[in-house]
């Protein structure tokens, strides 16, 4: 079994993944990572040397490549992932994978993302909460129905990792 995190940045997939995957005893694979070692080079790299559609083509074609794989392994996507090409149909077509949307609210989001904007270049810009606010609601507006389609939705506001953890294991058996 393949187990997909979707979620907006911020929304702990990387971190619920890992612990997810030690738990279960499976592989972790964050995307963007793999794809960054894949590549040879950083994902803002990609993105201005070879372009936003270069980088969506490879996102594509590395996710078709992990979901073939049929192994055991937890995959942390990219926030945008869902939202370009067949992407979702891939993830939500394949019955040997279980997908979750790790739900999060805009001001938790806020709370986690702020203090760590200068880590992520979409955002390392905004120099104001109420501007980062903004373009969280404006991304979350326009992603929410790529990552609804996921088969399990987990509310994150307020618990902690080993509590989303739980509720993940529990929906798997």
């Amino acid at each position: 079994m393949i187990i997909v995190l979707a979620g907006y940045m911020g929304s702990g997939k990387s971190t619920i993944g890992r612990e997810l995957a030690t738990i279960l005893d499976y592989d972790f694979v964050d995307l963007d990572d793999f794809l960054a070692e894949k590549e040879n080079m950083p994902i803002p790299e990609i993105f201005n040397q070879k372009g936003e559609i270069y980088f969506r083509k490879k996102e594509t074609e590395y996710l078709k490549g992990i979901l073939s794989s049929k192994i055991k392994i937890v995959l942390s996507l990219g926030g945008g992932t869902p939202c370009y090409g067949n992407n979702m149909n891939l993830i939500i077509n394949d019955e040997s994978v279980k997908s979750f949307y790790l739900k999060t609210s805009i001001p938790e989001l806020l709370n986690r993302l702020w203090p760590e904007k200068h880590k992520r270049p979409l955002i390392s810009h905004m120099n104001s909460k109420e501007h980062l606010t903004e373009f969280i609601g404006k991304h979350l507006f326009e992603r929410s129905a790529f990552y609804s389609r996921s088969n399990y939705q987990i509310a994150t506001n307020g618990q902690t990792v080993s509590e989303i953890v739980e509720q993940i294991v529990f929906k798997l058996v």
